[in-house]
């Protein structure tokens, strides 16, 4: 392995993964790459990932380094807080086998990441995954007795002029195959043109199927001004305290936001206002539902999300992975089956024309002559 190339460096990778252009490599300070980071990260089209962190620690089996090596981009690992820290934006390194260099300085290393070596990772990530899952079940519980008044009514709901009476309400979270996901209900959203509501970067997900949302919720660090401007109404989650650090980017974009102090995640108050308002339908698209996908979100538990969705109940539709009920291919013998059917009952009524019966009489008497019958 020898690449050179302009290097892009942020903690944060959903920040660094905005300012990509194509070409470049990546550094990160981000232990246990997750799935959407590494989306986003494929998405810019990087040649090579350098993490100052383990991109596997071992807690859990987390899927972005796996995503990675499946697009044929190495990853550099663990190479160490001092070498993130001399390494500047657009900066020109080489990396030959693991080693980086710097203006023909060696000037750190790490471990080279292939699919082999992410796999053998992944492999021993198993083995401690009944470690992790019982102290995710321990938080969970203790968070559901703190947190029990989050939907026995002891938060109050914020006002909103959205109208989610009786209407179906379409929630996007920019988690796993979300956009596949999404392009599997968009005859649902042309038929029935629910209520839209992105999640933080979920919005620019609507966005990108050519949908404004209606409302967006989030604590803003990861949507996009275009989608803020276009959104008909912004909630901010704020913590308990109050505190609500987004609220200032929507403030200096000139733009009016209604705030929401509760615990939990932003997709379950966004689950929550629906159903209080009387929504009759609750669609979810691309949320956080299982231990790896809570994890991959550096949470310990899902206590909120339990509890609004034990409340929600058969109002919430999940539609995680319904784009594999559509991945199976129509076989060549069904669409012979399909013509045939449908011809069958044309030439039944053509057979009784006159026309066609002289056609068949014709040919039935070259034939005879042909054969000499």
């Amino acid at each position: 392995m020898n690449i050179q190339a302009p290097i892009k460096v942020d903690r944060k990778t959903k920040r660094l993964a905005k300012r990509l252009k194509g070409g470049e490599i990546a550094v990160i300070n981000h232990i246990d790459i997750d799935e959407v980071a590494a989306n986003s990260l494929v998405e810019g089209n990087i040649k090579l990932v350098i993490n100052a962190s383990k991109s596997i620690s071992g807690r859990y089996p987390n899927k972005g380094p796996g995503i990675l090596v499946q697009k044929n981009i190495l990853i550099i690992d663990n190479v160490g807080e001092d070498l993130f820290n001399e390494l500047k934006e657009d900066d020109i390194i080489q990396v030959i086998d693991g080693k980086i260099y710097k203006e023909d300085k060696l000037i750190g290393e790490g471990e080279v990441l292939d699919k082999d070596k992410v796999e053998e990772k992944i492999e021993k990530a198993y083995e401690n995954i009944s470690v992790e899952l019982s102290r995710f079940i321990d938080n969970t519980i203790d968070y559901a007795k703190k947190e029990k008044g989050f939907i026995l009514g002891d938060i109050e709901i914020p006002c909103v002029s959205t109208k989610y009476e009786n209407k179906h309400v379409l929630i996007v979270v920019r988690g796993q195959d979300y956009k596949e996901d999404l392009s599997a209900i968009l005859s649902y959203i042309e038929e029935v043109k629910p209520i839209l509501v992105g999640v933080d970067g979920g919005a620019d997900a609507l966005l990108e199927f050519g949908y404004k949302p209606d409302v967006i919720v989030g604590d803003m660090d990861s949507v996009s001004d275009e989608a803020l401007k276009d959104a008909k109404e912004i909630i901010v989650h704020a913590y308990t305290d109050g505190r609500a650090p987004g609220l200032k980017r929507v403030q200096d974009l000139g733009l009016d936001a209604i705030v929401f102090p509760a615990p939990g995640t932003s997709e379950d108050i966004a689950m929550l206002i629906a159903y209080e308002y009387k929504a009759e339908l609750i669609v979810a698209v691309g949320t956080h539902s299982n231990m790896i996908d809570f994890l991959e979100k550096g949470r310990k538990g899902m206590a909120s999300t339990f509890l609004v969705r034990m409340k929600i109940g058969s109002k919430l539709i999940d539609a995680k992975g319904v784009n594999l009920l559509y991945r199976s291919k129509l076989k060549m013998k069904y669409i012979w089956a399909l013509i045939i059917t449908a011809i069958f009952p044309i030439l039944i009524v053509v057979s009784f024309t006159p026309s066609f019966r002289q056609f068949i009489q014709l040919m039935e008497l070259k034939l005879k002559l042909l054969f000499q019958f």
